[in-house]
């Protein structure tokens, strides 16, 4: 393949990815309208998670993950990623962090994430040294994959939170990916009673 053929195609391989990794983001964020102070930040789960903890967690992930690791860090220090920080810091926003200061964090590393992403080639190399020593060494391609599946995997997380919290559902702004005129409760009541009979229990649904 002639090399400027290469080049413009491993270009639109990095826009497709740098697309799909912004749509997470906006999803995770998206799950964070309209609700209450107390709401954003309280746990849902025994384990903790909630949903401006998820930001502020991605927001630590995404500076190791487009800035130490290939040679670019985020000016910014972050106390909660200090040696010294508590276990699980990046986790939960205290009260003196507020919504508007996490998020604007996390933006303003979108912009960093995306510069380090724009001025690297695809396949240029660089170091996770939280990762075993035998795959530290890896590619941005790789990395952006990996970026792209963690995102993802916290929105998904703040989606069941925001359902549990006030029954709010959706993808993304612009695409609920739910029939809304489905009888959900209805359906729901149909699983449980699925669900007791596999499992010989008797009781309502």
């Amino acid at each position: 393949m002639p090399a400027l053929l290469r080049g413009a195609r491993l270009g639109s391989v990095k826009a497709e990815l740098v697309h799909y990794l912004q749509q997470g983001r906006d999803a995770l964020l998206w799950k964070l309208d309209g609700v209450s102070e107390y709401d954003v930040r309280r746990p849902m789960v025994p384990t903790g998670t909630n949903l401006l903890g998820i930001v502020k967690h991605l927001t630590s992930v995404e500076t190791g993950y487009f800035g130490e690791v290939f040679g670019q860090p985020f000016p910014e220090a972050l106390p909660w990623a200090a040696d010294d920080a508590e276990p699980n810091a990046d986790m939960w926003a205290t009260p003196d962090e507020s919504r508007e200061y996490i998020v604007d964090l996390y933006r303003r590393v979108w912009v960093h994430s995306d510069h380090t992403i724009d001025s690297l080639e695809i396949d240029s190399m660089g170091v996770v040294p939280w990762w075993p020593a035998e795959r530290r060494k890896v590619p941005l391609h790789r990395v952006v994959v990996h970026m792209i599946a963690e995102t993802d995997r916290h929105a998904g997380h703040a989606d069941i939170l925001r359902e549990l919290i006030d029954g709010s559902v959706g993808m993304r702004a612009d695409n609920a990916n739910l029939d809304v005129q489905f009888d959900w409760v209805a359906y729901r009541s149909r699983l449980e009673q699925a669900a007791r009979d596999a499992g010989g229990q008797s009781g309502p649904s």
